[in-house]
């Protein structure tokens, strides 16, 4: 093979709050020639998720921490262009967790071929791969919904949130949600079909609004955000209600510890329940979860909205994005 040279992002130091360009590094790297059992691979797409801020604070957690002067890693789908393995043939789609990166040599363990006949390339990134699976165990395993029943999201016109939305609709449900701009709202209201959206940004607390609107309280929150937003949502729980807890942006950047709800009393007088999750822990539903989400889609019960930086050097803008709510539905890089 000729001599290529892949840019690829490294973490150039370890951010304080919010992430910005200077905690990123732009390299240029020799890429070498694969060997036994090893596959180049042209990365089309890259995903940049919330979780990924985690891994960038040296501390212990369910991944291992991002390193310094090491390239990032992340959701990727790419191109086979040169295969010296049996399980991979030269134009192959794969999907490898190799993302930060335009090209790269990996062995043929570490990548799965995806079949673009399901649905578009970039989708295994979002609504047919971690943040749809995400969506699709925190809310039918771990919130537990029956069909019928009042659903609440945060962060709902987010790459999770707003599949969450759809799968609950598709269960006859009443779903309400959270988002920061006027147009993310009435984009959840008209174009997906929830109840009502309310514009959090616009709203001093959220509990009286919730009590106005929301009649007939809350079966499963399902909560992106924490802080002030998972304290309303237990708020207007009903007796027995559930809330999966995805995520809590609102700490992510924070360095600081803050206190947790003040009403967490509530959950005990509504003998009501609240559990984190790792959508790790559900891999086993791949095959139902890819199942039932081609039915939904054939079926107009599902569509999506991504938010697409073209080109490696726009990865660290499209993380920092994630933070300021820039995207609606999934932050994708193009990078080929």
């Amino acid at each position: 093979m000729s001599r290529i040279l892949s840019k690829e992002i490294h973490l150039a130091s370890r951010p304080t709050g919010i992430p910005d360009i200077t905690n990123f590094l732009v390299k240029e790297v020799d890429i070498k020639n694969p060997g036994e059992n090893e596959v180049l691979v042209k990365n089309l797409w890259m995903s940049v998720d919330p979780y990924m801020r985690g891994r960038m604070t040296d501390r212990k957690s369910y991944v291992p921490p991002f390193q310094i002067d090491k390239v990032l890693e992340g959701g990727a789908i790419g191109v086979i262009e040169e295969s010296n393995s049996s399980k991979f043939n030269v134009g192959d789609y794969v999907m490898s967790n190799f993302g930060w990166r335009e090209y790269f040599v990996s062995d043929d363990n570490s990548l799965n071929v995806i079949n673009p006949e399901f649905g578009p390339l970039q989708a295994y990134l979002g609504t047919l791969g971690m943040p749809g699976l995400t969506a699709y165990a925190g809310l039918l395993e771990v919130g537990k919904l029956k069909d019928g029943e009042n659903v609440l999201v945060s962060a709902a016109a987010g790459a999770v949130g707003s599949i969450v939305c759809q799968i609950a609709l598709a269960k006859g449900c009443k779903v309400y949600g959270t988002s920061g701009t006027d147009e993310k709202c009435l984009w959840l209201e008209k174009e997906i079909g929830i109840e009502k959206a309310f514009n959090y940004k616009k709203i001093d607390n959220l509990i009286p609004e919730y009590r106005s609107e929301i009649k007939g309280g809350i079966d499963v929150y399902f909560d992106n955000v924490g802080g002030t937003h998972l304290e309303a949502g237990i708020n207007i729980l009903n007796t027995g209600g559930r809330i999966a807890l995805c995520g809590m942006i609102d700490q992510y950047n924070d360095p600081n510890i803050k206190n947790g709800p003040s009403n967490l009393i509530m959950l005990i007088m509504k003998n009501a329940s609240i559990e984190g999750f790792i959508v790790s822990k559900y891999n086993h539903l791949q095959e139902k979860f890819l199942e039932d989400m081609k039915n939904w889609s054939n079926s107009g019960k599902l569509i999506w909205k991504e938010t697409i930086l073209e080109g490696i050097d726009l990865a660290p803008k499209a993380f920092i994005n994630l933070f300021s709510g820039e995207n609606t539905g999934k932050m994708l890089v193009k990078i080929h």
